[in-house]
């Protein structure tokens, strides 16, 4: 499996199976997405996600309040909790929120968990709260687990939230990663997780034999933003 970084929370899942994007949302890829295309694309949130209502929740349909980049037009979005397979990918999304208040103030997330050449990677979104054990059982057991930096959680917030997950292979994603503060969040999260050292990597290439037997932090450098 290759995971490759767009910037903020968007990433490329490549495996046998099929091509995976992840929050592939115009500020970050454009309105074309730069030719970047796929089999399947989650969004963990809307781009514009207003403040939930929970006295009066209102049925979303699929794609509401998302703009797909026409290079994936043709892919088979995901935006909601529930187990899919999709070109013999299997994926499990899991509701989240963006607080720790239920989705009161930031709304709802959603991660979702994709396996692909026998290994399971949960890419978080947004997240604002730690996992419940109830949603540690819905997400079940991780190799990779990709987490957003600067967003919603304080960097040792996002250290407890792997923690928590017990994976092998760590990929923070840096919102706003070419910015001070998102750099400054970076560098915050990797002492919490005592990384002393870590150089960007363009693609983070792992299989299940190659999987490190301590956990570890990859850090993967955004391709340019269109």
């Amino acid at each position: 499996m290759e995971i490759t970084s767009y910037g903020d929370t968007c990433l490329r899942f490549k495996g046998r199976e099929g091509v995976v994007v992840t929050d592939a949302f115009g500020s970050v890829v454009g309105p074309t997405g730069r030719g970047l295309t796929a089999d399947i694309v989650t969004y963990s949130r809307s781009e514009q996600q207003p403040t939930l209502d929970l006295d009066r929740p209102v049925a979303q349909r699929r794609g509401e309040g998302i703009r797909v980049p026409t290079s994936l037009a043709s892919a088979f979005l995901l935006d909601r909790p529930g187990e899919y397979e999709v070109h013999q990918v299997l994926v499990n999304g899991v509701r989240t929120y963006r607080d720790d208040r239920t989705g009161a103030e930031h709304g709802m997330n959603t991660c979702f968990v994709f396996e692909l050449d026998g290994l399971h990677a949960v890419h978080l979104g947004d997240m604002g709260h730690l996992l419940t054990e109830d949603m540690l059982g819905e997400v079940g057991a991780v190799d990779v687990a990709c987490v957003a930096i600067g967003g919603a959680l304080t960097a040792a917030r996002a250290a407890e939230l792997v923690t928590q997950l017990d994976a092998q292979l760590i990929v923070p994603m840096p919102i706003d990663a070419g910015g001070a503060d998102g750099a400054a969040a970076l560098d915050r999260f990797l002492h919490e997780m005592s990384v002393q050292h870590s150089e960007p990597v363009a693609k983070l290439a792992v299989s299940i034999s190659s999987l490190p037997q301590e956990t570890t932090v990859v850090v993967l450098e955004p391709r340019g933003r269109g």
